[in-house]
Order: C-alpha cells, then sequence, then structure tokens
C-alpha cells in the first residue's frame, strides 16, 4: 500500500471503500473502491478526517478484501441461499432464497473462524427463516490479506457451511383424543392451534378425527390416515401423559413403526413423542401446546416439514437452550429457545 497526501490525490484511484459516519444519524459509504478522486471530494475527505489515502500496489500473494470474501462465500454458501448485491468494505451478506430451515456446519464454522483475518457468522442452526430474510455475513478483516490464508481456507471447507433446506407443504391428519372430548363434555382446544401453527408454513390439517381413550382405535385411525387417506404427517394430540387411561402413545407404538422418542429435554414439551411409520413422522403433541405459545412442536414441525428425518440425538442436542423464557414479547425464532 502506498500512501498519498489528500492535496496530491486528484486523479488517484481508491483501492477500498471509504466510510463516512454521523453519530446517531449515518454510517454508510462516501465513496467507492475505484473511484477517481476529484477536487471537490478533498474537503469532504477531510471533513471525516481522512489527511491520507492509500493505493494498493498488488503483489502476487495479495488479495484486496472484496476478491477474498469472494472466495470464502464459495465455499460457504449452498443450496437455498444468495448473497447482497454488492460487495463493500470486504463484507458480504448471506439470505434465504426460500422458506425453509437455515442448516449450519457448526464444526467446519468453527475451522473457518480459528484461522483468523476472516469472520463467518450465521443464525443459529435450525431456525425457520423465511425468503430474504438474511442469514449470515462473511468479512475479511485487512484491507489486503496474504492469499496463502484463502487458499488454506479452501483445502479445510470440503463442504458447504450454511444451506436452507426448503419446507414443503404437507397434509396432516390430526388424531384428537380424550373421552371428555369425544364425549361432547369439553370443546376440543387443539384443532385451532394446530391449524395456525401448520398453515403459517404452508402445510394444512386435511381432517380431524376425534376418538375416546381407546387404544386399538387409535392405532387403527393412524393407519388408516396414513395408508388409505396417503396423509404426509400425523399429528396425536391428547393423551400423552403417563396416566393409565392415557393410551396414545401405546396406540403408536402398536403402529409397528420407528419410536424415536418417548420424551424431550424441552419446557414446554417434555411429554413428546416422535415415531416414524413407512418414512411419515407422528407426532405425539403434549397438552401444553393448546396453552403455552411455544413449544416442543414449534421446534420440530418446520425440521418436519423440511423433510428432514430427525433422531434421538437431534431431540436429545436441544436440552441446551430447550426451556422457554415465556417473554411478555414472543420473538420466537429470534430467541434463545431451542438454541
Amino acid at each position: 500500500m502506498k500512501q498519498i497526501k489528500i492535496e496530491d490525490a486528484i486523479g488517484c484511484i481508491l483501492s477500498h471503500d471509504v466510510t463516512k459516519i454521523v453519530p446517531g444519524e449515518f454510517k454508510g459509504r462516501l465513496f467507492k473502491k475505484g473511484h477517481v478522486i476529484k477536487k471537490e471530494d478533498i474537503p469532504k475527505l477531510l471533513d471525516i478526517g481522512k489527511e491520507h489515502i492509500y493505493v494498493w500496489e498488488p503483489k502476487e500473494d495479495e488479495l484486496h478484501e472484496n476478491d477474498a470474501a469472494t472466495r470464502i462465500k464459495d465455499l460457504v454458501l449452498g443450496e437455498g441461499c444468495y448473497i447482497s448485491e454488492e460487495i463493500k468494505e470486504g463484507k458480504i451478506d448471506f439470505f434465504s432464497a426460500r422458506q425453509g430451515v437455515l442448516k449450519v456446519n457448526k464444526d467446519l464454522l468453527l475451522k473457518l473462524n480459528m484461522l483468523g483475518e476472516i469472520i463467518v457468522s450465521t443464525m443459529h442452526n435450525n431456525t425457520p427463516v423465511k425468503v430474504g430474510e438474511k442469514i449470515g455475513a462473511t468479512r475479511v478483516i485487512p484491507l489486503i490479506i496474504n492469499e496463502e490464508k484463502i487458499i488454506e481456507a479452501e483445502k479445510i471447507i470440503k463442504e458447504k457451511i450454511i444451506s436452507v433446506k426448503e419446507i414443503k407443504p404437507k397434509k396432516a391428519a390430526l388424531i384428537t383424543t380424550g373421552n371428555e372430548i369425544y364425549k361432547g363434555r369439553i370443546k376440543d382446544a387443539f384443532l385451532p392451534v394446530m391449524k395456525e401453527k401448520v398453515e403459517y408454513y404452508g402445510a394444512e390439517i386435511v381432517k380431524q378425527v376425534i376418538l375416546p381413550d381407546d387404544k386399538e382405535m387409535i392405532r387403527s385411525n393412524i393407519l388408516k390416515a396414513i395408508e388409505e387417506e396417503k396423509a404426509d404427517m400425523i399429528i396425536c394430540t391428547g393423551g400423552m401423559s403417563v396416566d393409565p387411561d392415557d393410551v396414545t402413545p401405546s396406540a403408536i407404538k402398536d403402529c409397528n413403526g420407528e419410536i424415536v422418542t418417548y420424551g424431550a429435554p424441552v419446557i414446554p414439551g417434555a411429554m413428546f413423542l416422535l415415531a416414524y411409520h413407512k418414512d411419515i413422522p407422528i407426532l405425539g403433541v403434549p397438552s401444553c401446546a393448546m396453552y403455552s405459545k411455544r413449544t416442543i412442536f414449534d421446534l420440530v414441525l418446520p425440521r418436519v416439514l423440511a423433510d428432514e428425518k430427525l433422531s434421538f440425538e437431534d431431540i436429545a442436542s436441544y436440552g441446551n437452550g430447550g426451556m422457554c423464557l415465556n417473554c411478555g414479547v414472543c420473538t420466537f425464532p429470534h430467541c434463545s429457545f431451542g438454541k
């Protein structure tokens, strides 16, 4: 880099963006990299404290911050993402190109950030995101970086660090159980709650069946919804506790599918059940979903709709961050719940 007094800089080309800051009012680019300095620019540069500019005389083993950021972006960004229209000050923003679930390879992200001089920051892994939502960014710290640092990153990062798994419309069957609801003693409160949460992601509840606490009836209706009515997922509500007359978990187990877990380290939602029958997910939703704003169901639903087959480890991992703080103003998913 060659330093030139600002008074002698007329006709020179800026090798970097120049930022102007007015406290509490403005922060942004005053002049763009590549701008040819004119006489009328000198007072503006002096007003922001610039008494010199720097002209880059590139060497073979050096990269400008913007060029380095582009190469880092190519390592990081996978399917379902796009970048900001322009690169400035060595920074590139990442956005979601679809409604989906953000997937972040945390191990590779750490390795990349451990290299130094380059950074990548993201939203939390498994956060549901909308089209156009900002999900992360990369920035090169020095104005000029040794290319060997980027080459080292390219050797380490062999798969994309960030992607967005698309949430797909699904048809859900709602199996609601409970003698008190079946006999009309109380009104079912699950349907409007489940309907709102499912429809938020473009899915739908195509049918609801209200059943007594009868294990065989529950089992047969689950299988009917899967095998005859071709539901993409089953949501079972009611009867998920450990009381002797709560038979929904036993009915799900008798469907001869794969039980992933009965119980989750999430509050609200500890009595959650997840199973699969011929790859069709069956979600046993505890009663807390009727009255709690956010529960385990909100964490699992978008991942299921994105065709992610969850394991016991996936559910167990929710323990760290699995307690909802029941905030006065809910900002989910942009909060600590499930993170």
